[in-house]
């Protein structure tokens, strides 16, 4: 049938081309900014990193994961060193050095300015010229015309996961699910849909709230998934949902502000309620896989966010008195549910 999607749902290529453009502005950066280099000497932390190139901390450890990824470094223990690949290529000093091939590339491609001088400052690019639009978040306001906009971005490349993390059973446990950040509501009508039970409601600001209830009607699920248009920092969260799921919603945020969301979903929870967070999780070493570093990198130049380990994801739950917390792949790309209950 015209328009429907492949048997297996696997849109692994559709990432892999996305983020394809920062496979090579990410080595160029570390070749320019020395930190190949710099590794190549002796193993260091990513502190000790930082230092000896005068960068960010934080911007360094979202590159050095990516960098691991692609192999030009490893990790052991906390140290991370270069590999015979960056030793032989791309250190200064080498025989076969690459680095003065990278030369026009430099001039020629903005992601490279962008992730050298977030690198450098920590800072994010010019709002203007973000990726992202977590601004609109960070705000909490946004207008019709913006929200529609970023509805049909986020929904292009949710529909895969969603359907993906919808035929979890663990879904089929609620009464009523909050989907914090909503959206398109793209992650409600899958879960809707699977679960015939279920009723789900698409928290977001008031304008996406308005966008998002074209695709539930759409869907013919007006009777079983509805919005709230709630400033999810500075306003009272809907009393009555047994679940609150957040799909793409951590990444964009640091591990405070997370700690904040976190707090507030406690807060608004019954006992025996469940959280739900739907993330590419980094592996705990830091070193990838790609399409998450990638995406991780994708993050640093548009939100205030990463994508997170699951050891780091348990950690912020813990500290806001969920326990239980457990980690399963939820079948699409690197995409995991990460669950956790209220006491």
């Amino acid at each position: 049938m015209s328009g429907a999607l492949p048997p297996t749902m696997d849109d692994t290529a559709i990432w892999e081309t996305w983020l394809s453009p920062y496979r090579m502005p990410v080595v160029s950066v570390a070749d320019e900014a020395g930190t190949l280099a710099a590794l190549a000497d002796r193993a260091m932390d990513t502190r000790e990193c930082a230092a000896a190139i005068g960068a960010d901390a934080r911007a360094l450890s979202v590159h050095l994961g990516a960098l691991a990824a692609l192999g030009y470094i490893e990790k052991r223990g906390d140290k991370w060193r270069a590999t015979a690949l960056s030793r032989s290529w791309l250190h200064p000093e080498a025989e076969g050095y690459y680095g003065h091939f990278f030369a026009s590339f430099r001039e020629a491609n903005p992601l490279h300015a962008e992730l050298m001088a977030t690198l450098m400052t920590g800072e994010r690019p010019d709002p203007a010229h973000s990726r992202s639009s977590a601004k609109e978040w960070e705000r909490g306001d946004m207008s019709d015309e913006a929200a529609q906009g970023i509805a049909r971005f986020m929904h292009a490349h949710s529909v895969s996961p969603a359907l993906s993390a919808a035929r979890h059973p663990l879904f089929g446990q609620f009464r009523h699910l909050m989907d914090v950040g909503g959206g398109s509501g793209v992650f409600s009508v899958a879960i809707a849909r699977a679960h015939p039970g279920l009723r789900c409601t698409v928290m977001d600001l008031p304008a996406m709230a308005r966008a998002a209830q074209s695709y539930i009607a759409q869907a013919g699920l007006a009777d079983r998934v509805d919005t709230a248009g709630v400033n999810m920092f500075a306003q009272d969260w809907p009393i009555g949902p047994d679940a609150h799921f957040f799909s793409n919603v951590f990444h964009d945020w640091s591990e405070e502000t997370n700690l904040l969301l976190t707090r507030k979903s406690f807060a608004a929870l019954p006992s025996g309620g469940r959280i739900v967070l739907h993330e590419m999780l980094i592996d705990d070493d830091g070193c990838g896989p790609w399409i998450p570093a990638a995406f991780s990198l994708l993050m640093l130049l548009g939100t205030q966010g990463r994508q997170y380990s699951f050891t780091e994801l348990r950690t912020i739950l813990e500290a806001a008195g969920f326990t239980d917390v457990q980690s399963v792949r939820s079948g699409a790309n690197h995409y995991s549910l990460v669950t956790a209950v209220k006491p």
